[in-house]
């Protein structure tokens, strides 16, 4: 199909095909032959001359139509003309169904439904198909050689090429793809790399459930199929308490509008709880059930331009895999204003690590092995699924109404490394900051247990290990540059006070080599941190059961006690500032696509209040 000039792309049709788990976003002409419409969805699905595809397209009711002739392909484009829509919605099988009227192999009601699946969004421009990407390290627009790095910076980069542009350039970058670009400083572009070393496109698709606690599931043995009515989808899973025993269990789950969605007016809005840099918390109430959550709330103006929305999306899949794990923060629902997101997550009263370490300065060895093994379940639950947390402090760790953890915030989480994967960005809290990050070199999950090395010198020792900075006379000594010197450069001190084996497993994790460092071995990394000496007395099948009783158990009057939580967030207004209508017109609302989600498992628990 010719490539379209930027003046034709004015008045062209935006579509969005939808083919094997990805989102390809591109543009036809107004006046397209079927021929040539066939010929770019063939190339766009990389299909060869003689595979048999059926495409349908999603009308203004939502309902699948097929385009097979060039009366309905002029019938969609007249139809997406006459209401004004931003794109038409496409989806492609490779197949044909076996009798007309019939759905194709792979063909799912949910699939229409949005926030159903979740899909990789890629714009395809002269053969290029760009992901939006966040660089951190030094790379230029290849059209306008303006540079588009630097933290929270958005550009698109082509995950066939590797070519680098502005987001505003991606259109107007006339080159076509097949040669691998080098940026400015003659090194390839910043990007994921796989264990051949050569990058790869991340792929956030793996996506995890459990059914409830309280059956006996060994965790990750367990699979899900769908299946689908009009009105119902039911979920059954399959999971293996044995080595040789196997166990079923299935669930209806109502898929009527009243259920499957949901806004602002079915919570009550009660206290702030929380802030960010980017978003507020606050404790809600569902109107319907009573029930008691957390509503993590985010100004799309953050997230539009500077931020990369990508970060939003993993933020949500973590929440989604998360959920009902013991030891994770899981995720209730998200919806959307024009204006904001919002995820609405479990609440949990017991107060936060941080908290708790301000009333008591340090913690018996006891406590700490208690909230350290917990925590160690949690981080190799998300590695097990190719998530790096990246986020680990006292702040994020939280304490439930029986004294449990649970690990939250998964805004700066990486998903989709494989065994041997590598990422490159530079993020996290300065204090947690592994090494390797400040060295600019890539890294995995070993990032992970440096932090949980540091939380665990602060519940033992009382302290930072780098609590030199910020205390000293001297101003330069009070940098975020000299604590990275610090980290990077100084040896760490373990005070004497603590038991031998515990200075063991601090200065495991705290090896400023990852390859040596403790839970870092490609194949016994995990199974090592539970055979140390200091796990010794854990029974870590009992622990993930919660069937160990906790240390200490948070004292909480009722489901809404906020007496853990900070009273500057909790005396605040509880009000959301009015939209600003210029604010709102400026925002690509395309690109919060698919937000919308309800976790079935939870809403149909709902359903028997």
């Amino acid at each position: 199909m010719p490539t379209l000039d930027p003046e034709e792309l004015e008045n062209s049709v935006r579509i969005k095909v939808g083919f094997n788990g990805n989102i390809l976003v591109t543009n036809i002409r107004n006046d397209v032959k079927y021929s040539d419409f066939c010929a770019e969805i063939k190339d766009i699905c990389k299909f060869d001359s003689v595979q048999p595809f059926t495409v349908k397209w999603l009308d203004e009711e939502g309902d699948p139509c097929t385009i097979s002739s060039q009366i309905e392909l002029n019938e969609a484009i007249r139809l997406y003309e006459v209401n004004k829509d931003t794109e038409l919605n496409i989806h492609v099988f490779p197949n044909v169904p076996a009798r007309p009227g019939l759905p194709c192999a792979g063909e799912d009601r949910n699939m229409y439904r949005r926030g159903a699946r979740r899909w990789r969004k890629l714009y395809r421009v002269n053969g290029h198909l760009f992901q939006a990407k966040r660089f951190s390290r030094k790379a230029a627009c290849a059209y306008c050689s303006d540079r588009i790095w630097g933290l929270g910076r958005q550009g698109f980069k082509c995950i066939n090429c590797r070519v680098t542009v502005h987001k505003r350039c991606h259109k107007l970058y006339k080159k076509l793809c097949g040669t691998i670009e080098e940026d400015h400083h003659g090194s390839p572009q910043n990007g994921e790399k796989g264990a051949s070393g050569q990058s790869r496109p991340s792929n956030g698709d793996a996506k995890y459930q459990r059914p409830q606690s309280s059956l006996p599931v060994e965790y990750g043995k367990e699979e899900m199929k769908v299946e689908t009515t009009e009105e119902w989808f039911h979920l059954h899973f399959l999971y293996q308490v044995s080595p040789d025993s196997y166990c079923t269990y299935s669930i209806w789950v109502s898929c009527n509008a009243d259920s499957g969605q949901l806004t602002l007016d079915h919570f009550q809005l009660l206290r702030v709880i929380g802030r960010g840099s980017y978003a507020k918390v606050l404790q809600v109430e569902h109107k319907k059930t009573k029930r008691i959550y957390a509503m993590k709330v985010i100004k799309k103006e953050l997230v539009n331009d500077d931020e990369d929305i990508d970060w939003v999306q993993t933020e949500k899949h973590v929440f989604e895999a998360a959920t009902n794990y013991p030891f994770l923060v899981g995720l209730h629902s998200c919806f959307q204003t024009s204006s904001r997101l919002f995820f609405v997550i479990e609440f949990v009263n017991g107060g936060d690590l941080m908290f708790h370490m301000q009333r008591q300065r340090r913690l018996p060895e006891e406590h700490a092995r208690f909230y350290a093994a917990e925590i160690c379940l949690a981080l190799n639950f998300l590695h097990e699924r190719g998530i790096v947390y990246r986020d680990l402090k006292l702040d994020n760790v939280l304490l439930d109404a029986e004294g449990h953890i649970k690990l939250t915030d998964y805004g700066m989480c990486k998903e989709g490394l494989k065994p041997g994967d590598t990422t490159g960005t530079f993020c996290g809290t300065p204090n947690y900051i592994a090494p390797e990050i400040l060295r600019g070199e890539e890294y995995d999950f070993s990032v992970d247990w440096w932090a949980l090395g540091v939380l665990m010198y602060e519940m033992l020792a009382g302290r930072s290990p780098f609590d030199a900075v910020g205390n000293a006379d001297n101003p330069d000594q009070n940098t975020e540059d000299y604590l990275f010197q610090i980290i990077l450069e100084k040896p760490i001190r373990i005070p004497r006070s603590l038991s031998v084996k515990a200075a063991s497993l601090l200065k495991g994790f705290l090896n400023k080599a990852p390859a040596e460092r403790l839970g870092c071995h490609p194949q016994t990394g995990f199974s090592d941190i539970q055979s140390h000496p200091f796990f010794r007395t854990i029974d870590w099948e009992m622990l993930e059961q919660k069937q160990i009783i906790p240390p200490y158990k948070p004292h909480i009057r009722h489901e809404r006690d906020l007496e853990h939580f900070d009273p500057a967030f909790t005396n605040e207004p509880v009000r959301l500032t009015p939209d600003d209508p210029k604010t709102i017109n400026d925002i690509d609302q395309s690109e919060f696509d698919g937000f919308e989600y309800v976790n079935p498992l939870l809403m149909s628990m709902e359903d028997c209040v």
